[in-house]
Order: structure tokens, then sequence, then C-alpha cells
């Protein structure tokens, strides 16, 4: 009976991690940072290669990634609701 009390423990602590995790993976302050390196990364190597205007051209992945990032829930719903 007592590991009966540890497994549930063990349960409920496992729960917490990962609703902590999924709550991460939602974050805006990981979105943002994703999206800081995005345009950081690209910026620079825009500027690297000589390309013009290094800057205002790394807009469009980081615009793209943030895009994606709104569009995607509700495309997973759908896919959820389909495999069921």
């Amino acid at each position: 009976m007592q590991n009966t009390g540890k497994d549930l423990r063990a349960i409920l602590e496992r729960n917490k991690r990962v609703e902590i995790d999924k709550a991460w993976e939602i974050s805006i302050t990981r979105r943002g940072f994703i999206a800081l390196l995005t345009y950081g990364i690209t910026a620079l190597l825009f500027w690297i290669n000589a390309l013009p205007r290094p800057l205002l051209q790394a807009l469009i992945p980081t615009a793209a990634y943030l895009l994606s990032t709104l569009s995607l829930p509700w495309l997973k719903k759908w896919w959820m609701l389909r495999k069921q």
C-alpha cells in the first residue's frame, strides 16, 4: 500500500513537469526569443553576404515564424479532431 502513495506522488510530479513544459512551448517568452534569434542570425547572414537592406529583409523569415506560431494551433486542433 505504501508504494501506491509513492506512485501517486510520482505521477503528480510528472504531470506538473509536463504542464510546465507545455506552458513553455506556447509561451510568448519562448516565441519572442526565437523570433529575436531568427531576426539576428538572418540579418547577420544577409549582412555578411552583402545583400541589400539586410535589417529590413531579415523581417521576412521572422514574420513567417511568428505567423506560423499563430496559425498552427488551430490547424493542430483540426488535425486532432480528424484523428479521433
